[in-house]
């Protein structure tokens, strides 16, 4: 499965929703995803799961790219 992550760069900073910044990462689980960022120091706001015509839409965005982690 893939799911979208949005975040905040910074946990020490107030979230603002125009500096929020996104992800795509493969994973079985919510749960294995936040295990797969917990290191880089993010201010998780969102875990969503992307499929079907949702997925497709953001395959054309030219910045898709899904994280190998």
């Amino acid at each position: 499965m893939i799911f979208k992550v949005y975040y905040q760069e910074s946990k020490t900073e107030v979230p603002v929703r125009e500096k929020t910044k996104s992800l795509f990462i493969e994973a079985e689980s919510v749960r294995e995803v936040l295990s797969k960022i917990r290191g880089r120091g993010y201010n998780i706001e969102y875990v969503q799961e992307v499929k079907g015509a949702y997925l497709e839409y953001e395959k054309q965005n030219e910045d898709f790219k899904v994280l190998e982690i």
